[in-house]
């Protein structure tokens, strides 16, 4: 028997996520009160996570289109066209408010999803990234939320088979009670052979395939749009649970009835499970849905229609298929282990209907689901200008190797050796450069064309000044898959904000949309899948700003590709690129002199796009032995890592008599790169940089085993590698923050 479903109060509409103003708009659409599973669908199909209705009207301004582009935003992932009949699926999703009540299994789950988005379009699965963000390392909870979800991401990755390639970690206290764990996923597929969500065709069944259905993930996409509060901990029941094995076999099925031409439509169930995956289903191919509960595998005995069309248990899809190869398609999932059942049909109706018991739990017009959902123009008021500061206004508190060595050894700039070292980044064999460079590299096939992969941002810049901060995570995107030879081509992004509904925080979201706009146009670098993840707050006090940008780019081939290790000594150190000495918001002037403040470096594009092309270049030509780009930490930053990662040190000439040593050696100043060249090539590199109008200095020589500034002490690159390598490891030991 249907369980008898509880009354509709303002109270349970409040519990949905829906404000009254929202519940009277589902009133006037369907002309009669919802049933409680209506309601349940309406709070999924309208919340934040699901509808982008406080995101949607500005994402409309993000170029998607380029030659390249086969698919934009829209679908389960993007997708772009490199040549030789092949095509790179990708995207990159948040799983932050679960990651924070269960780290280890929000961060897995999170990594399965992002995962199923790519192989639903027909793609295999060839790298994964990810960008986590934790609050202050001396927070109680820090670092026990570093442990689970490292060990999550690792976790579902390895099991699953795809190496972890990249990514990023961060700290700082405005993290502390909303930590972000957004993970991107890449897939190979033959571009001719790109699987899409719409349905075709009146009467073709509806098939749901993979693991049943658990209580596991109920209001999991609610829960995603709300601010955290006391209490997290009490949302725990929201977070799924993940099973990678269960993946890898699902994984399997699906590219197999995919080559046996047997599928119409397919959707990932993830965010709202059943229920966002039948909608958008049915409501981009124009047709109407009847679901039949009764026939939907459940792993709990006693599901209620409302708990099956909620739930978010993982590793399951939704197929539309067709009726001549449905025994071919179930002989196939049989083969692998899960489940296969048609639990509907497509409909001329326009209607989706849900039926449980022989009982009519919903009916409801299935475009205006999501078609209907509230738009929001919210009022925002943009981020106040902060003051430039000047490098003579910044007075050098220590000599700058004792600088250095401070900065090398902090969690902002120290190896994350730790963290990816736990993730199997060389499965597969197809890794060409693993995490610590600038982008990682992965090899297409059996090569020789690659992938450069990368995720950025700077949150702090984004905050100063979101506008250029979102230009800058773009920009730094572009110049890390230039960095190893790359041509970028297109990004996915992943935009973590607090609370839409404060102006100030909206102004945020638009100032930095705006600037990853104009970036992504001046370079060619088109947006073509995402996710927003807004109300990331804990009792009013909202994240940084954090627009991680995920970027693409392919590589003819990868034995041509650079690295940032010097190569040997005696060769000339270039710096591409101008510099002059911009302090604001850097690393050196929060860490090394005790301030956050300033305006964030400006990004010219222009000089982003110029400059980037030369070193590219030179990388093709075989010029350049070795290439870094300038970014946290400013210059000595950069070449103090370059000699780690060889053990090779340089000599370095003195700043320019026009800019301070110290804002000369740690400013920010963007569009910039360390390029090595041997000596006897030096002067014909510099003319050819000279002669593209690009701005080249020679800077220092490689040599010795320690860094050597004018008027200071000699820096050992042991001892600097030793402050490197040894903060994370210390601190997950339980040392001192």
């Amino acid at each position: 028997m249907t369980a008898k479903e509880p009354p509709i109060t303002p109270a349970l509409i409040a519990e949905h996520g829906l404000k009254p103003d929202e519940y009277q708009r589902i009133l006037d659409l369907i002309g009669r009160e919802p049933s409680f599973t209506e309601l349940g669908i309406f709070s999924a199909m309208w919340n934040e996570h699901c509808s982008y209705k406080s995101s949607k009207v500005h994402l409309r301004g993000l170029p998607t289109r380029a030659p390249w582009v086969i698919q934009g935003p829209g679908e389960n992932a993007g997708v772009i066209d490199i040549g030789d009949g092949l095509a790179v699926v990708f995207k990159m999703e948040s799983h932050n408010h679960p990651s924070y009540i269960e780290p280890y299994q929000g961060a897995a789950t999170g990594v399965g999803g992002i995962l199923r988005d790519v192989f639903t379009m027909g793609a295999r699965p060839i790298a994964c990234l990810n960008a986590l963000s934790f609050g202050a390392p001396e927070h109680p909870k820090t670092r026990h939320l570093v442990s689970g979800v490292v060990a999550g991401v690792g976790g579902y990755g390895n099991s699953f088979g795809v190496p972890t390639v990249g990514g990023q970690v961060r700290f700082h206290t405005r993290y502390d009670g909303n930590n972000l764990v957004n993970a991107m996923a890449v897939g190979l597929a033959e571009a001719d052979k790109i699987f899409y969500a719409a349905a075709s065709g009146v009467g073709m069944p509806i098939v749901y395939l993979g693991s049943k259905t658990g209580r596991d993930g109920i209001h999991g996409a609610s829960m995603a749009s709300a601010e955290f509060g006391d209490g997290a901990e009490e949302k725990r029941p929201t977070v799924q649970v993940g099973d990678p094995f269960s993946e890898k076999l699902l994984l399997e099925a699906c590219l197999e009835i995919m080559e046996k031409d047997c599928v119409i439509a397919i959707q990932d169930m993830g965010a709202a499970g059943l229920t966002c995956s039948a909608v958008e289903m049915g409501a981009k191919g124009d047709l109407g849905v009847d679901l039949q509960l009764d026939s939907v595998p459940c792993r709990e005995t006693g599901m209620s229609a409302y708990e099956m069309m909620l739930s978010e248990s993982q590793e399951r899809m939704l197929m539309v298929l067709k009726p001549d190869k449905e025994k071919e398609a179930e002989a196939i999932f049989r083969k692998w282990g899960l489940d296969f059942a048609i639990v509907g049909y497509t409909t001329p109706s326009k209607r989706f209907v849900v039926k449980h018991d022989d009982a009519v739990m919903a009916d409801l017009p299935i475009k205006e689901l999501g078609d209907e959902a509230p738009v929001y123009n919210r009022p925002f008021v943009e981020t106040p200008k902060r003051p430039v500061v000047t490098a003579g206004s910044v007075k050098p508190p220590v000599p700058l190797a004792d600088a250095l060595e401070t900065l090398i050894g902090t969690p902002e700039l120290c190896s994350r050796r730790w963290v990816w070292e736990q993730y199997d980044h060389v499965i597969g064999g197809n890794t060409v450069q693993r995490p610590g460079g600038d982008a990682a590299v992965v090899r297409v096939n059996e090569g020789p064309k690659a992938l450069a992969l990368t995720v950025d941002v700077t949150p702090r810049y984004c905050e100063a000044d979101p506008f250029e901060g979102g230009k800058q995570a773009v920009a730094e995107a572009w110049r890390n898959i230039t960095a190893v030879g790359g041509k970028p081509l297109a990004i996915t992004d992943n935009l973590n904000f607090g609370n839409p509904e404060k102006p100030e925080i909206m102004g945020q979201f638009v100032g930095c949309v705006r600037g990853i706009a104009e970036a992504c146009k001046a370079l060619d670098f088109p947006v073509v899948s995402g996710n927003v993840s807004l109300y990331n707050e804990t009792n009013g006090r909202g994240i940084l700003p954090t627009p991680s940008i995920g970027g693409v780019g392919v590589l003819p081939d990868f034995t041509k590709s650079a690295t940032l290790a010097f190569k040997a000594e005696g060769e000339a150190i270039l710096l591409i690129g101008e510099t002059q000495g911009w302090l604001g918001q850097s690393v050196y002037l929060r860490d090394v002199c005790g301030r956050e403040d300033g305006a964030p470096p400006p990004v010219d594009l222009i000089e982003e796009r110029e400059n980037g092309d030369v070193v590219r270049a030179l990388i093709h030509d075989g010029l350049a032995t070795a290439v870094h780009d300038v970014s946290d930490g400013g210059l000595l930053v950069a070449l103090a890592e370059m000699a780690m990662a060889s053990g090779i040190g340089a000599t370095l000439e003195a700043a320019p008599d026009d800019t301070p040593a110290h804002a000369f050696w740690f400013g920010e100043d963007q569009a910039r790169y360390l390029v090595t060249v041997p000596a006897d090539r030096a002067d014909t590199v510099i003319r050819r940089v000279q002669e593209a109008s690009v701005p080249v200095h020679r800077i220092g020589t490689t040599g010795g085993a320690t860094l050597i500034l004018p008027g200071e002490r000699p820096i050992l690159i042991k001892a600097l590698t030793e402050r490197f390598e040894g903060w994370f490891p210390q601190y997950m030991a339980g040392g001192s923050a």
